[in-house]
C-alpha cells in the first residue's frame, strides 16, 4: 500500500519541511544582522581606526562696544578761543591802566619776591625782539602776514581734527586766542603789551648754556617780559607737540597689541591640536 504509517520512523533521507526552512531562515537572520551592525562589531574587535578628538578652536575676546566719539565742534573751538582772547585783553587793559601809574621809584607790583612781578613794557617786535630794531614798514607788514596765516593753518587744521585728538582739540583754540590777542595790539598800538616779569636761578643756567653755542648771548636770569596771550599761545603749543607725540605712538603701540595677539592665538592652537595616530 501507498499510504504510510503514522508509527512507521520517518526517512532520515527524505527532507522535511522544517528542514528545508531552516537555511534560508538563519541567512535572512544574518543578513539582518549584518545590515543593522557595524562591521568592526560583528568581527568582536576593537576598530582599527581612532577617532582623534574634537580641535579646540580658540574664540575671539569679546569687545566691548563703545559708541562712536563725535568729531571737536567748532562752538568748542570759538568758546575756548573767546575765552583765551578776552583774558588777554582785559588784563593787558588792566596793566596798562594800573602799572602806567607806577613811578620809576617803584615801577613794579612784587607778587613773589626776587621771582615774579608786573612791570609794564611795550614789545615792538616778536618773540625774544624778533625785529625791534626794524623800520615800521618791514616789521608791521611782516607780523600782520604771519599772523593771517598762522589763524589760517589753525582754522583749517581743526576741521580737519578727529574725534580722539584731545589735545589739538584745547591746543588749537589756545593758539588762536592769543595770536589774535597779540595782533589786535599790532593793529591798534603797533606795539604789543607785555607785564609779566620773571626771574630764577635755571634761567640763568639756560642763558650760560646757550652763551657757549651762541657768541655774545646775554647771560641774565630774567626772562622775556610776556602776557597772557603768549602763555595760551605756550600752553597750545605745548598741548601740539604732545599730540604729535601721542600720534607717533599710537601705531607702534596697535602693532605690538597685534603681534601679542597673534602669538597668543598661536600657543592656544598648537596646545589644541589633536595628538597624532
Amino acid at each position: 500500500m501507498s499510504s504510510s504509517d503514522p508509527n512507521q520512523p520517518a526517512d532520515p533521507s527524505s527532507p522535511s519541511v522544517d528542514a528545508a526552512e531552516a537555511p534560508s531562515t538563519q541567512a535572512s537572520v544574518a543578513s539582518e544582522t549584518s545590515e543593522a551592525l557595524p562591521p568592526f562589531a560583528m568581527s568582536g574587535t576593537e576598530p582599527l581606526v581612532s577617532v582623534p578628538p574634537p580641535i579646540a578652536i580658540p574664540l575671539p575676546i569679546a569687545r566691548s562696544y563703545s559708541p562712536p566719539q563725535a568729531r571737536p565742534s567748532f562752538v568748542f573751538f570759538g568758546v575756548v578761543a573767546a575765552i583765551s582772547l578776552v583774558a588777554d585783553v582785559t588784563s593787558k587793559a588792566w596793566a596798562e591802566m594800573t602799572l602806567s601809574k607806577r613811578t620809576l621809584m617803584d615801577p613794579a607790583i612784587v607778587v613773589i619776591k626776587d621771582h615774579l612781578s608786573l612791570t609794564l613794557a611795550y614789545n615792538r617786535g616778536g618773540a625774544w625782539g624778533l625785529l625791534q630794531n626794524a623800520s615800521e614798514m618791514i616789521r608791521r607788514p611782516f607780523f600782520l602776514l604771519v599772523s593771517g596765516l598762522a589763524i589760517a593753518f589753525i582754522v583749517s587744521l581743526y576741521g580737519r581734527l578727529g574725534a580722539g585728538q584731545r589735545a589739538l582739540k584745547w591746543g588749537l583754540p589756545l593758539v588762536l586766542g592769543g595770536a589774535l590777542g597779540n595782533l589786535s595790539d599790532r593793529i591798534i598800538r603797533s606795539s604789543v603789551i607785555d607785564f609779566i616779569d620773571f626771574r630764577a636761578n635755571w634761567i640763568e643756567t639756560m642763558n650760560l648754556g646757550i652763551g657757549k653755542l651762541a657768541h655774545g648771548w646775554g647771560i641774565t636770569d630774567h626772562w622775556p617780559t610776556f602776557n597772557v596771550a603768549d602763555v595760551s599761545i605756550c600752553v597750545g603749543v605745548g598741548l601740539m607737540a604732545l599730540d604729535m607725540f601721542v600720534s607717533k605712538r599710537g601705531p607702534a603701540a596697535r602693532a605690538s597689541g597685534a603681534h601679542l595677539a597673534h602669538e597668543a592665538a598661536l600657543s592656544a592652537s598648537s596646545a589644541s591640536k589633536p595628538p597624532t595616530v
